[in-house]
């Protein structure tokens, strides 16, 4: 069941939406499918719930929550990081339509694009990330430079992510002109296109707003492992 806004709790409403077919778990907790992403959380914070997200948690791996307010550790678990996120939205995508014209990229692209993301680290990408929506890329010399695609969907809203541009290639505008392209095919969809960026990074949030893109809401990221 999706409760309150759809982006109030992200994960929690993705995994009981656009996700669901990729959801671990039962009514207590929940977590994608670890060979497409890290993410799980609980029904609610109740020790039943809590304990029931702590069993999700791989051996030897990691899950990522996300959250509204900060919970918790699980039983069993640690804190391995934390983070404060803004989460952005997009009603519309400001400047004119950008003059690349990028790949679609497929499961051909898919060691390349998480060579990418590992080197920039644009957020988890695992094995098959790449196929929880449509991701672009833009190629130089055959070369994977830059990248961009979709990750969580919940009714009404599509979440742009996988923004990711090789060191070398940077200050040529591709992250931006990726983003209006994806952000702008969700819209034609009926989608409202949001996101997630670490707070801290003031510059990256800037960016963000020169293509329409407004702070929501502050969100908690916790990133948790087993004992």
């Amino acid at each position: 069941m999706v409760t309150c806004h759809p982006l109030h709790r992200p994960v929690w409403n993705a995994l009981n939406s656009g996700w669901s077919s990729l959801a671990q778990g039962n009514a207590c907790a929940l977590r994608i499918d670890p060979r497409f992403g890290p993410f799980a959380a609980a029904a609610d914070d109740s020790m039943e719930a809590q304990a029931a997200l702590g069993t999700l948690v791989p051996e030897g791996g990691e899950a990522w929550l996300v959250e509204p307010a900060p919970i918790m550790t699980p039983p069993g678990t640690r804190m391995l990081r934390e983070a404060m996120l803004v989460q952005m939205v997009a009603e519309q995508i400001a400047g004119d339509a950008p003059p690349i014209a990028p790949l679609l990229l497929t499961d051909d692209d898919a060691a390349e694009m998480r060579a990418l993301a590992l080197m920039t680290k644009p957020g988890p990408f695992l094995p098959l990330t790449h196929r929880l929506g449509r991701f672009i890329g833009i190629r130089d010399q055959g070369k994977l430079v830059a990248m961009a695609g979709e990750r969580m969907r919940v009714p009404g809203f599509a979440e742009v992510s996988g923004v990711c541009t090789h060191p070398d290639h940077r200050g040529k505008g591709y992250a931006k002109a990726l983003m209006q392209i994806v952000a702008r095919a969700m819209l034609e969809r009926g989608e409202t296109p949001f996101l997630h960026a670490y707070a801290a990074h003031e510059a990256t949030v800037a960016l963000y707003e020169t293509l329409g893109f407004h702070v929501r809401a502050r969100m908690h990221m916790m990133v948790i492992a087993k004992d």
